[in-house]
């Protein structure tokens, strides 16, 4: 399927786990591409958590609260129960964005198996450990060697040869190592290793996501991010590394730079309908 009549660049975020930092991750992604000047639309697939319509929601509180110029994507979320919703909003969002960020439940799901086969670019955030990396492949216990893909790299695989079949378009596959801790250790090199030799044999990119920071769960009431370094005031040490860290992530992910209008409108807080 096309990305859309505007060529809006679909980024997909899922992994079946819960617990990878994959909400904060594309919350901060939209953000982060809304301030480069780009129009950004979100759907929240996971009606049942929802927690990039809730920070988003946050978000549109703090600007209307406090009058401050944030920028603020469209977004919206999906009911869960139908195919007709969701076509609906995928349609509706998709209009007119340079990106559409779509955030899908941590569990088998439906609508987040038909959103991956139209991504351009799929996000998978994971924690680095080996009970996240399980989702994706299996190890030997005794020498940690990659001994085959799990069934999330097959899903993934199923979704890609779906999408070459509908368009003939590539899913770039991002794997996102979340909250990396900050001290070297034998079981991060482990997992590097083991990260590094599936790719090759499935055919993911590996970058680095975002650390283990506090600062990521204490933005969330008033809606902020990273990028707002105006609404922190005065920043210490750890919100410049977090921001860093945000800085080095987008680059990784190597996603079109939008094709911003020499007079582009002001981004909305609205909410799709």
């Amino acid at each position: 399927m096309p990305s859309g009549p505007d060529n809006t660049h679909v980024i997909v975020f899922a992994n079946e786990k819960g617990g990878t930092g994959k909400s904060t991750t594309a919350v901060h992604v939209a953000i982060a591409l809304a301030a480069k000047g780009a129009r950004v639309a979100c759907l929240d697939l996971d009606h049942r958590q929802r927690t990039v319509g809730r920070y988003l929601d946050n978000r549109a509180a703090t600007i209307k609260r406090t009058g401050a110029d944030l920028p603020m994507p469209v977004h919206a979320t999906g009911d869960g129960t139908t195919e007709a919703n969701f076509e609906k909003l995928y349609a509706q969002l998709l209009d007119g964005a340079d990106y559409l960020v779509i955030d899908t439940p941590g569990r088998d799901d439906v609508f987040a198996r038909t959103a991956a086969t139209r991504a351009d670019t799929l996000v998978t955030p994971m924690n680095d450990s080996f009970v996240d990396f399980d989702l994706i492949g299996q190890v030997d216990p005794e020498t940690y060697k990659v001994t085959r893909p799990s069934f999330y790299s097959e899903l993934i695989w199923d979704a890609r040869k779906s999408r070459a079949r509908a368009d003939g378009a590539t899913i770039d596959w991002v794997v996102l190592r979340n909250r990396l801790q900050h001290i070297e250790a034998r079981n991060m090199r482990r997992v590097q290793d083991a990260l590094t030799q599936l790719a090759k044999r499935v055919g993911f990119r590996l970058i680095p996501g975002l650390g283990e920071r506090v600062i990521y769960r204490e933005l969330f009431p008033a809606g902020l991010t990273m990028i707002d370094a105006k609404a922190f005031g005065q920043m210490a040490l750890s919100h410049v590394a977090a921001r860093q860290e945000l800085r080095e992530m987008m680059a990784a992910l190597s996603l079109p730079e939008p094709q911003i209008p020499m007079f582009a409108a002001p981004a909305t807080s609205e909410a799709a309908a």
